[in-house]
């Protein structure tokens, strides 16, 4: 098979498989654990690397709701059986960045890699996530030169894969639904605490010696729960958070 081919196909793959890759991952990260420790040996600078890695997590969760809340429906989906798109996204951040969803990604997966603070778990993250996201992107990027043709080719050509180019925002074409957001990221926001619980509780474990779990760590996995569960319900039993067109 051509390598073009090869690559393409591989991509479909991967794209369909995409949501069981954090669970690799959290393998790979619990096997870190083992060298855990405190950073500087002390737990106050251990409580200001936590907060500083859920901001970089968070972060990639803003980046998501700010794509997600401007996008129409058939675009930019958690769809994993084949491609999609009714249409072809290139405003709001679609028009500084080709990939503005995967650029979340990467900051929401950084965010729990940094938490180990084991530098090669981090070098090793980032090399995972661009051999994977990379053959993705190449069989979402066939996909639609082929449906949107020059549209597609004439957006590409000024628009970067995954480094933003700001100076050539045009505002999105479509006001921003909160509605749409909370119906389509409360997975992600709950996946995100609940990795850095499940982080925090182990090393704990091995840096310390013992299992003890922190209440500040605690209450925020609770009242993730608490979210994720009305989330889901709202979506699953009820029609309030399903917006015309989104």
């Amino acid at each position: 098979m051509p390598l073009r081919e090869e690559f393409e196909k591989s991509g479909n793959w991967l794209f369909r498989w995409r949501s069981y890759l954090p669970l690799i991952a959290c393998g790979i990260l619990l096997l870190a654990l083992r060298e855990y420790e405190y950073p500087g040996r002390s737990e106050r600078l251990d409580h200001i690397w936590e907060v500083v890695c859920l901001t970089v997590s968070f972060f990639g969760l803003g980046i998501r709701i700010v794509v997600i809340g401007h996008t129409p429906k058939g675009t930019s989906g958690r769809n994993t059986k084949k491609q999609v798109a009714e249409t072809l996204n290139t405003t709001g951040l679609y028009s500084i960045v080709r990939n503005p969803l995967y650029l979340g990604n990467f900051f929401m997966g950084l965010g729990i890699a940094l938490f180990a603070h084991l530098w090669w778990l981090t070098l090793i993250y980032i090399l995972i996530f661009w051999l994977y996201y990379e053959r993705i992107i190449f069989a979402e990027e066939a996909f639609l030169r082929k449906k949107f043709g020059n549209k597609y080719l004439e957006w590409a050509n000024c628009t970067p894969v995954f480094l933003p180019k700001f100076s050539q925002y045009k505002s999105a074409n479509l006001r921003f639904s909160l509605k749409n957001v909370l119906r389509r990221e409360y997975n992600g926001f709950f996946a995100v605490i609940f990795a850095l619980f499940m982080i925090e509780t182990v090393g704990e474990i091995f840096a310390g010696g013992r299992l003890e779990f922190d209440a500040g760590w605690l209450i925020m996995l609770g009242v993730g729960f608490l979210v994720w569960v009305a989330l889901r319900s709202l979506k699953k039993y009820t029609t309030i958070l399903n917006v015309q067109g989104r």
